[in-house]
């Protein structure tokens, strides 16, 4: 599917170009020597956002919208082209615990989302909004209980169902550690409260899908 060149009007004075969217150191001794009496060296590790050891960056990509680079999705524009604009996810209640899957319409949720940061990206301060820290959750299916569905997260991180957590803005489900893994995978400083990492983990989902998109800090 060609890239469309129009732009997508969102209000009077927003508007989304599709085309955008589309170690141990050891010293010689001499000969009679006293070992030494310290411990030994220890190297610092650098703290690079590189996998642990035995871990490679690349892993099976679980969703159309994945790709095999952890903690990365495919862009906007190479999804539309190949028609994958249906997002599903699986979600529990709390109240009934009936799990089941859910969808989001690609278009109309990064749309909102696009919108939502484009907003107030300048008085975020660096720093997600309570509405990204505390999600309301989707009603329920089966029961009708509201804010109680929540979204099943795999134990193995690299599992995780990114794209399906951003369309629903429910990355704040994650637990810090979960969006640190994130942020060391896609290059981004993950140091600090859980407020300014899921902001960096929103900002980075984002760019993922739309590059030219308001989302550099």
């Amino acid at each position: 599917m060609p890239q469309l060149q129009h732009p997508l009007q969102l209000s009077p004075t927003h508007a989304i170009y599709v085309s955008s969217l589309n170690e141990t150191t050891l010293l010689p001794m001499c000969r009679h020597q006293e070992p030494a009496t310290q411990k030994p060296l220890r190297l610092r590790r650098n703290p690079t956002q590189a996998p642990g050891e035995g871990k490679g960056e690349t892993v099976p990509a679980l969703f159309p919208w994945a790709t095999t680079k952890r903690a990365t999705v495919q862009s906007f524009n190479y999804l539309v082209a190949k028609n994958i604009t249906t997002i599903s996810g699986d979600v529990q209640c709390k109240k009934c615990e009936q799990q089941y899957k859910m969808e989001y319409d690609l278009r109309e949720k990064f749309l909102e989302v696009w919108k939502f940061i484009a907003d107030n990206k300048s008085s975020m301060h660096d720093r997600a909004p309570n509405v990204w820290m505390n999600p309301v959750l989707p009603t329920c299916k089966f029961c009708g209980q509201e804010n109680s569905a929540k979204p099943v997260i795999p134990l193995k991180k690299k599992q995780m169902n990114w794209l399906f957590l951003l369309l629903g803005q429910l990355l704040g489900c994650c637990t810090l550690d979960q969006l640190k893994y994130f942020c060391k995978h896609t290059k981004n400083h993950r140091t600090g409260a859980k407020d300014r990492v899921l902001y960096l983990a929103y900002l980075g989902l984002c760019k993922q899908l739309d590059p030219k998109g308001p989302f550099d800090r």
